[in-house]
């Protein structure tokens, strides 16, 4: 195991040097399937961290990456923002991937029909939105089964059964390792619009644009009117630059995992 180790250490410092083993980019992979080594992926100690910088490092000099982009929205649904949300994406012809809270969705239940109704996807964001990396084990799971059984009780789309998201981004091993065991996919992101701070349509519009990847994981919410003004202008120029409009189970059903997790910079 040293041996190994020591020739990863190696390659990483041959490829990257020491500034890639400690990168922040290194830190926070994307996307966490059912198989994804978590320990790799997140642990802090070297030979993971190294592990990391080498892969990053490997997949930058890959090319051909598509330019595919799903659009996420956390939270609600909410009775007023959300329908104009889903107005706009109507409007745009863009389909997107709505991370649903179970109980918010059991209170507005025509509301969160209508999401899937509309052509978007629903996954799971749990069911009282709590801060994951707080919970015990059996409290992580019971938040992301009681959510997504609500959820495949509203609308039986199959992702309320395969993706979830932590509440605010938040977890430890042990989150992704529960997720894991009962068959989700936790989905990430590659973009952050920063809209769950108080900013203005072009602040946002801004910050997706400066931080766009190929392919393109964008975490947004629901319940924004600032996110919904900026829509216009974020799919006119995304399209303008090649991008196809997806949701996040039609995105993995033509990208890898790797490709998520050290994507492609790209300018808009």
């Amino acid at each position: 195991m040293k041996f190994v180790a020591a020739l990863v250490l190696a390659g990483a410092l041959l490829l990257g040097g020491w500034k890639a083993i400690v990168h922040k980019s290194n830190l926070r992979p994307a996307l966490v399937t059912p198989s994804t080594d978590v320990h790799l992926e997140f642990s802090d100690d070297t030979l993971a961290r190294v592990y990391r910088a080498t892969h990053e490092t490997l997949a930058a000099d890959r090319s051909g990456r598509p330019k595919l982009i799903a659009l996420t929205f956390d939270d609600g649904p909410y009775p007023v923002f959300t329908p104009m949300l889903l107005d706009e994406l109507h409007d745009l012809r863009v389909p997107a991937t709505f991370f649903l809270i179970g109980q918010d969705a059991r209170q507005w239940p025509e509301l969160t029909r209508r999401i899937e109704a509309m052509g978007n996807e629903v996954a799971d964001h749990t069911y009282t939105h709590p801060n994951l990396d707080e919970e015990t084990a059996e409290q992580v799971r019971r938040e992301i089964l009681t959510g997504g059984s609500v959820l495949w009780g509203l609308t039986h789309d199959p992702a309320t059964r395969t993706l979830m998201r932590p509440p605010h981004g938040r977890y430890t091993e042990q989150t992704l390792r529960v997720a894991q065991s009962i068959g989700y996919t936790v989905v990430l992101w590659t973009d952050d619009g920063g809209d769950w701070r108080t900013l203005t349509a072009e602040q946002i519009d801004r910050q997706v644009l400066g931080h766009a990847t190929a392919p393109e994981i964008v975490l947004l919410h629901s319940g924004k009117l600032a996110t919904i003004q900026a829509l216009p202008s974020i799919v006119a120029r995304f399209e303008k630059a090649g991008y196809s409009f997806v949701t996040v189970g039609t995105l993995l059903s033509h990208v890898t995992a790797g490709d998520l997790n050290h994507p492609l910079k790209r300018s808009v």
